[in-house]
């Protein structure tokens, strides 16, 4: 059972690391740095986009309109944080 929570964990860390990678790449598109008409870039980027716009939708859809500003991947990651903190303080020390 630990080995299941161990691989949780992994992938709630696996997970922030994609957010925090489709947040940089849409800088970079927005910037004009990188061309989304490299094909490399295009399915990077629809491949983040399709792995975090469905948790994300949730969170802009609760929070107001900042100007601008998107700060749901940073809402995201810091629940994400308390969820890893919850499952090591209080899941896994009772598990046999």
């Amino acid at each position: 059972m630990r080995s299941i929570l161990y691989v949780i964990l992994l992938l709630l860390d696996l997970y922030i690391w994609l957010l925090i990678a489709a947040a940089i790449l849409s800088w970079l598109i927005a910037f004009n740095v990188v061309n989304t008409r490299n094909q490399f870039v295009d399915m990077i980027g629809r491949f983040l986009y399709a792995v975090t716009e469905p948790v994300l939708r949730p969170i802009r859809s609760i929070m107001p309109n900042l100007g601008g500003i998107d700060i749901s991947p940073v809402i995201l990651i810091l629940l994400i944080i308390l969820i890893k903190d919850i499952i090591v303080r209080y899941v896994y020390p009772n598990v046999f």
